[in-house]
């Protein structure tokens, strides 16, 4: 009886009665397995959002050059002097948008070519691609570098905002058929602005233009459901320009 009693003294601990803390180790390890779960989680799900960034983007660029090609192709079989340059998205006159020297006007040749362009960027601008993208058009006057950057700067805002006038000229609506829902658009899409001689041409001929810069909305930007108009609505609006 004592020898059985001195055995059961003697026998080891069961499996129950051990701690039940798990060790240190297994903790690390269950901890860096969480933590590799959660990178690759992270990874998956970034991936996922650039690549449908990329894919926005090439949809966007497709659409704003299939908007562009469509304008391009209309102004040039309109009027060869009218170039859509689709790279920099950008509309001249070559020659016939340039202005004399201290001159803000601009000749036949050139108000022609403004006539025939401007209905064919409000149709770009109400096509499906334009809806989406088409933010506004920014006239753009430059001029050569005789005299101060500041007198340059003046003249150049003259030009852009005459011709900024002149698109708002109850006569050049009458020559271009513009209805009144389509004035307001000019109101609301195109914006006169002058940057002096800077991004000057090889010559100061070729310096002294104006030109059109086609401006869209990106990813983020939300699409404008009303632009401001350019001008205050209201009563007749004239042009000390004009």
């Amino acid at each position: 009886m004592f020898a059985s009693r001195a055995s059961a003294s003697q026998r080891p601990k069961t499996e129950g009665e051990k701690p039940f803390w798990i060790s240190y180790a297994d903790l690390m390890t269950a901890l860096m397995i969480l933590f590799l779960v959660v990178m690759v989680a992270s990874l998956v799900m970034m991936t996922k959002r650039i690549a449908e960034i990329e894919h926005g983007e090439k949809a966007r660029a497709a659409d704003i050059a299939k908007l562009c090609e469509r304008l391009q192709i209309k102004a040039t079989k309109l009027n060869r002097k009218i170039v859509v340059d689709c790279r920099d998205n950008r509309i001249n006159f070559g020659e016939a948008g340039r202005f004399g020297h201290n001159d803000y006007k601009l000749g036949p040749d050139g108000q022609q070519a403004l006539r025939q362009v401007v209905p064919l960027v409000i149709e770009a601008a109400a096509s499906d691609e334009g809806k989406k993208w088409f933010k506004q058009i920014l006239i753009e006057g430059f001029t050569d570098t005789d005299g101060s950057y500041l007198y340059n700067l003046h003249l150049s805002l003259q030009r852009s905002e005459w011709v900024m006038c002149s698109m708002l000229d109850d006569r050049f609506s009458a020559t271009t058929g513009l209805t009144a829902e389509q004035k307001q658009q000019v109101r609301e899409l195109f914006l006169a602005g002058g940057v002096s001689f800077n991004n000057a041409k090889d010559s100061k001929e070729a310096s002294r233009r104006v030109e059109l810069r086609l401006q869209f909305y990106g990813l983020k930007d939300p699409a404008a459901t009303a632009r401001p108009p350019v001008f205050a609505a209201g009563g007749p609006e004239k042009c000390l320009l004009i």
